[in-house]
Formats: structure tokens, C-alpha cells, sequence
């Protein structure tokens, strides 16, 4: 990742407006909304590389990994980097990485060409969210952070939405390679609108320091890691997360088919259900919390009512097609809350330090589907029987409840960390230190 690259800036000495704002962080958040199909495609192709690569559900938990590895070894060296670079320069270069290795993913003739591929692809994403937040912070007062995360967050859910069942029609018509090609020219063309439409904020000294430290990465990384706000944000965020790593992205597919018997195409409908219902919860927690000037009780109903939702699903057997859908949605919409940890911890860190804050906690975040989709996949394994349908592995109801076993203790955690969280009441970090 070089930070000193020329790259015109096509309109960075206008002035900015309200507007301006808008274009510049929708715009970046199309990356964001790229990254999310990128992760959330294995439902989609999960039997096909299976048979493909000759690998059981252990071997594609790790291979799916692979990009949760990446992002977390360079989330906290893309945090530093936003603090000091150009987040234009940056957010660029690393779309560039993540096209390229999208190529490589989907001409790979083996699972070592695929798992570095896939890799190199993490490595991006490990930008991609924290140049929107970077950006948001620049151009939005703290008063809007939630409202502004959460619209970024549910344009990305909106990509992890077409990784479903828009994407299993395209594979089933295509072939999952030819998909993946197709889904990297898409890449392509976001490079085009991030390039024209992407540009940093300046401010003047006063503006930028006012009230705070000077900015270095020592300093940055110290007080960072310093701060439990960071912490228990990134902790809440990494557990509400998982329905999305553990079944959105990557086994919520082969759950419904094996033990519900619910056709592949219908079964993406239901595992959309989780992007769509945040799509709708994410702006939704964002108002709310900026509404109400608080950010510890939302992220609360939002840990208990997610715990009592994945319950539900996992213990009430013979759910109906329309049950599944109404659980899976709700299950998006609560577990969207994590959404209000972001201007949470730029709140609770000094303006230069935003980028190096939420690197740390995303590092926790990512972590989450770096450990649990193995580990999903372990738990799996340790009563499977052996069975291959199709050169496919088969699990029984009982192999994916030990998998699933893993959220509502995960929402508990969730729960913990949000009632220790200090509250910001969406004020920044020089009148609430």
C-alpha cells in the first residue's frame, strides 16, 4: 500500500456543502458495499467450491477465513495510515488490490491460489470501512456519526444482499467462476466513481487540533490501546456481528437446505433476510441513538433482543419458509445496534486518532470471522458421520446446533460489554473526555 501516489483530485478546492458530504461518503461506501459481497459469496458458492477443491466443511471454514486474516493483520497498520495519509490516496489503492485479487480468486486452479487470492482480497477490505469512517468524521458533526455509519452500513449490507440470491442465479446460470469475473468488472466500475467523487476534507490547524494532542503514530497506537472504550465497542460489534460471518456469509445456505430441506435458491432468500432486515435497522439505530443523545442503551435492547431472536431459531423445530424469513430478518434488524459502536468510539478518542481507534476495534471485529467461521466449522465436525451428498458433506440438525451454539453465548458477551460502555451521549471527545 504506497500513501504518496499522485491521483488528481479533481475537486478538492471547492467548498464544502451538506451535499458535497453526502456524495463523498456514499460514493466511499460503495467500496464498502463491494467488500461485503466479496465476504458474503461463499453462501452463494460454498457447495460448488467444496466439490471443485475436494474440501470439507473444516478445510472452507479456513479457506473463507483467509480474508478475516488479512483484514485483521492490516486493520490497525490501514488505521494508523488514515491518521496520517491522504484517505482519497488510500481508499484507491486498496480498491485496486481487492479487483485484482477478486481475478485471481476466480481464475484460481486449487485452494492454495484461492486462499492467497482471497487473502489479498482482505487485505483491501481491511481500508474499506475505515476510510468511511475517517471521511465521516471530517465532513459530519458528531451529532450525525450514527445516522452517517448507519446509512454506510446498510449500503454495504445491500451489497451483502446481492451476494445471496442475486449472485446464486448468476452462478447457477454462469457457473461460479465466470460470477466471481463478473463481480470483479463491478469492482472496476466503483474505482471509476470513488475516483471521481472521493476526496479529503482540508481543515485548518485550529480546526483540526482544537483541544487535542498532535498526532503520531506512537502517540496514536498508545492511546488506543489505552482506552476501553475501544475495547468493549470493538467486543459488542464483533458478537453482534456474527449472524452475518456464520450465516449470511458462509453457512446459513447449507443449514437451511440440510436440515430445513429447503431448495439453495429459496434458502439465499431466507439468508438475505439478515443483510435486508439490518438494511432497514441500521439507519434506524443510527437516528434513534443520535434521537435520543444516547448510545449504551440502544446497543443494550440491542444485545437482548438479538440473544432471545437467534433462540428462537435454533430451538423451535419445523420453522415454515415464511418463519424462517420473519426470524432472519429480525435477527438483521436487531443485531444492527452494533452499527452505533462506530460514532461510539470516535466519540470516545481525540479527532486525530479516529483512524487508529476503529482500526483497533475493527481488528477485534474482523477477529470474530477469522476464529469463528473454523470454528463453526470444527463443532461441525465433531460428531459428522461422515456422510457426502454430491461431493458435498452432510450434517445432521444436531452437527449445526453445535455450530450455532456459538451466537447466543456470543450476544451474552455482547450484552456485558455494552452495560460496562461509558456513555458519550454523542458528544466529542474534547467536551466528553
Amino acid at each position: 500500500m504506497s500513501a504518496t501516489i499522485s491521483i488528481p483530485d479533481p475537486v478538492m478546492a471547492k467548498p464544502a456543502t451538506s451535499l458535497r458530504a453526502w456524495l463523498v461518503c456514499l460514493s466511499a461506501s460503495l467500496f464498502f458495499f463491494y467488500e461485503f459481497i466479496q465476504m458474503g459469496m461463499f453462501n452463494s458458492i460454498s457447495a460448488q467450491l467444496m466439490h471443485d477443491f475436494g474440501i470439507n466443511a473444516v478445510q472452507l471454514g479456513y479457506l473463507s477465513a483467509t480474508y478475516f486474516y488479512a483484514d485483521v493483520a492490516f486493520l490497525f497498520f490501514a488505521g494508523m495510515l488514515l491518521d496520517h495519509f491522504s484517505t482519497r490516496k488510500i481508499i484507491l489503492s486498496a480498491m485496486v488490490v481487492c479487483v485484482a485479487a477478486t481475478v485471481g480468486f476466480a481464475l484460481s486452479s486449487n485452494i492454495w491460489v484461492a486462499g492467497i487470492s482471497h487473502f489479498a482480497a482482505g487485505m483491501g477490505n481491511a481500508f474499506c470501512f475505515l476510510s468511511c469512517i475517517k471521511l465521516a468524521s471530517r465532513w459530519f458533526p458528531p451529532q450525525r456519526m450514527a445516522l452517517v455509519t448507519g446509512v454506510t452500513v446498510t449500503i454495504a449490507f445491500i451489497g451483502g444482499t446481492v451476494s445471496q440470491t442475486p449472485l446464486t442465479l448468476l452462478v447457477q446460470a454462469l457457473g461460479w467462476r465466470h460470477a466471481v469475473l463478473t463481480d470483479a468488472a463491478l469492482g472496476a466500475l466503483i474505482i471509476g466513481i470513488v475516483w471521481y467523487f472521493v476526496y479529503d476534507k482540508q481543515e485548518n490547524a485550529d480546526a483540526n487540533n482544537q483541544g487535542m494532542v498532535n498526532s503520531s503514530v506512537k502517540s496514536s497506537v498508545q492511546f488506543a490501546l489505552r482506552n476501553w472504550q475501544n475495547w468493549l465497542g470493538g467486543i459488542y460489534t464483533c458478537f453482534l456481528n456474527l449472524p452475518i460471518f456464520l450465516l449470511a456469509e458462509l453457512w446459513g445456505v447449507m443449514f437451511l437446505v440440510q436440515v430445513h430441506h429447503i431448495p439453495q435458491t429459496r434458502a439465499s432468500v431466507i439468508t438475505s433476510m439478515v443483510f435486508i432486515g439490518s438494511i432497514f435497522g441500521c439507519p434506524i439505530a443510527g437516528w434513534l441513538s443520535d434521537h435520543l443523545a444516547k448510545r449504551r442503551l440502544p446497543m443494550i435492547i440491542g444485545a437482548i433482543t438479538s440473544l432471545l431472536t437467534i433462540l428462537l431459531i435454533m430451538f423451535i423445530p419445523q420453522l415454515s419458509f415464511n418463519s424462517l424469513l420473519a426470524l432472519f430478518f429480525a435477527l438483521g434488524f436487531f443485531t444492527s445496534a452494533q452499527v452505533i459502536s462506530y460514532p461510539a468510539i470516535t466519540e470516545s478518542n481525540p479527532k486525530a486518532y479516529t483512524g487508529t481507534a476503529v482500526g483497533l476495534a475493527s481488528v477485534l471485529i474482523m477477529g470474530g470471522g477469522a476464529v469463528f467461521q473454523p470454528l463453526f466449522g470444527w463443532l461441525m465436525g465433531l460428531h459428522w458421520n461422515g456422510t457426502i451428498a454430491n461431493g458435498a458433506a452432510l450434517y445432521s440438525a444436531h452437527d449445526y446446533l453445535l455450530g450455532m451454539s456459538i451466537m447466543p453465548i456470543a450476544f451474552v458477551i455482547g450484552l456485558v460489554a455494552a452495560l460496562l460502555f461509558k456513555e458519550t451521549h454523542c458528544q466529542p471527545y474534547h467536551s466528553n473526555p
